[in-house]
């Protein structure tokens, strides 16, 4: 489930591009200095999986598989951090998330610029898999937060949702007290069972739709 961002809207779209902007530059620094891999899009290294099929590509289906393996614990990361903090404090919620993210690039740079992490050989699958942690956090917040306009590449999106909202965000099951006097039992039932109990109550507080009507069996107005 989607949480509101505690920013204004131009401050959230300002951030999300600033997001944008360093993702772009750390899956460029990832591609060109840890071997053809992305760190971030997991669309990409899914292709290069595919294209490790030609022994000549020289490409690496274990940086491109350890890339995706370390990008999914992040997300599962983020979806943990979001489950505890985003519904009852959104603001410390992204605070949390972009600052340990920016604290990991940050010591990220360090170590590779003092050669402590390397970028090269069998090595540089450590730097791989922690850079794509703290993306995978990053595109599990984002997701949470729920951006309508700004969309997450394909195979990126579906390996963010998959791991990120293995922990929902909302467990609270849906009670009568919590659906309006005017719905009736039959349909309340229906839709409680089928969907979240936000988005439940909102079908069931307005007038029957084509969408309600043919979830719940309803008859067509005359």
């Amino acid at each position: 489930m989607a949480v509101s961002s505690p920013l204004s809207s131009r401050q959230t779209v300002a951030a999300l591009l600033t997001l944008t902007a360093v993702t772009g530059l750390v899956d460029a620094a990832s591609y060109l200095r840890l071997g053809r891999v992305f760190v971030a899009n997991m669309t990409g290294n899914v292709v290069f999986l595919g294209f490790t099929v030609d022994p000549h590509s020289g490409l690496s289906a274990t940086a491109s598989v350890i890339a995706i393996a370390g990008f999914v614990l992040g997300a599962l990361a983020g979806g943990r951090a979001a489950h505890a903090l985003a519904a009852a404090r959104p603001d410390h919620w992204l605070a949390t998330a972009f600052t340990g993210e920016a604290l990991i690039l940050g010591l990220v740079a360090v170590l590779t610029a003092t050669s402590v992490l390397p970028w090269a050989g069998t090595g540089r699958l450590g730097t791989i898999a922690i850079l794509a942690a703290a993306l995978g956090v990053q595109n599990s917040t984002v997701r949470r937060l729920g951006a309508a306009d700004l969309k997450i590449p394909n195979a990126t999106g579906i390996v963010t949702s998959t791991a990120s909202h293995s922990i929902p965000l909302t467990t609270v099951p849906m009670t009568s007290a919590m659906l309006p006097a005017t719905a009736s039992p039959r349909c309340a039932t229906i839709l409680s069972r089928l969907l979240p109990p936000n988005e439940a109550t909102t079908r069931l507080a307005n007038p029957p739709n084509a969408a309600n009507r043919a979830i719940c069996r309803l008859p067509k107005p005359s």
